[in-house]
């Protein structure tokens, strides 16, 4: 597939039913995937680090670390922050064919950060998806309105789970201002807004860096407050806690969690980590990825 056409797709702001899952969504699959434990969702949230070419921790020395603890992790869906687009491309590649990923850049281009959804097509249909500015005006590219360093967005696809005969859910992924905290709230509530008028009947999955630490922070009480559970309190099983972000320094346990993957009730959430997988001392981000494997109620 060229890079035009994936730049078309990928960059399309309100795409329903698009050409790609045309394709039968109740299709042939491994008989294993009619098991219950297929119907789990390995879900990341990852802050990608945009692909710097400065030393250290540039990308093309990170790559290969990312490379292998993806293949390693193999998540059904991932919501990534500050991926650019050709680095989004290398990622699509190394995980291999069967995953796709849909986004846009924050100022609706192809040279800025995004944050993009990437899935494992073997198990997930996209099904519409759209990308939202945080923002009085967020069908405005580029808008920034609540006091923000810079645009903020937010994508989510509604997927069809092929494994769970057909059911659907949607994904929300963002990346919150890091610098306004009036911004961070206006933006967490606008998420709830957005949720809010999604069918209700259907499940929701919010991945994201939100630049606001766990359990401490206005935007993370009113996401909480819209009816979201967060899935690492939830889990019935965690990993130790780490701060999230590390910027390539020595970890911080039991520090700040701004990287959280959040949930509506009714979730069953088997285990939430946060990977600390690095390759002779070099971490693929200045982020450790948080996971979390659950079903959705």
């Amino acid at each position: 597939m060229s890079d035009t056409h994936r730049m078309t797709r990928r960059m399309g702001l309100r795409t329903a039913v698009a050409a790609a899952v045309t394709v039968p969504l109740m299709g042939t699959l491994p008989a294993s995937a009619a098991k219950p434990h297929h119907r789990r969702l390995d879900v990341m949230t990852f802050n990608l680090r945009f692909a710097s070419i400065s030393e250290p921790n540039s990308w093309t020395v990170r790559r290969p670390v990312m490379r292998q603890l993806l293949r390693q992790e193999a998540p059904t869906v991932m919501g990534t922050q500050e991926g650019l687009y050709q680095q989004l491309l290398d990622i699509q590649s190394d995980l291999g064919a069967h995953y796709d990923w849909i986004g846009t850049g924050r100022e609706g281009g192809s040279h800025d950060e995004s944050t993009a959804i990437f899935y494992d097509t073997r198990r997930l249909a996209p099904v519409e998806h759209d990308t939202h500015w945080l923002s009085d005006t967020p069908g405005v590219i580029g808008s920034n309105t609540w006091g923000g360093a810079l645009p903020r967005i937010v994508t989510w696809v509604r997927f069809r789970d092929r494994a769970a005969g057909g059911r659907e859910f949607y994904v929300l992924n963002t990346h919150f201002d890091h610098v306004g905290q009036y911004a961070r709230e206006r933006s967490a509530q606008f998420l709830g807004e957005k949720i809010a008028g999604f069918d209700r009947a259907l499940p929701v999955v919010v991945t994201g860096d939100f630049n606001a630490a766990a359990h401490d922070n206005r935007a993370y009480d009113t996401l909480l407050a819209a009816g979201l559970i967060d899935t690492w309190d939830a889990a019935a099983e965690r990993s130790r806690l780490y701060a999230t972000f590390h910027g390539y320094r020595p970890l911080t346990p039991d520090g700040e969690r701004i990287d959280w993957i959040l949930a509506t009730p009714g979730t069953t959430v088997l285990r939430a980590a946060i990977n600390t997988f690095a390759m002779n001392g070099q971490f693929p981000s200045d982020h450790l990825p948080v996971q979390a494997t659950l079903t959705l109620g």
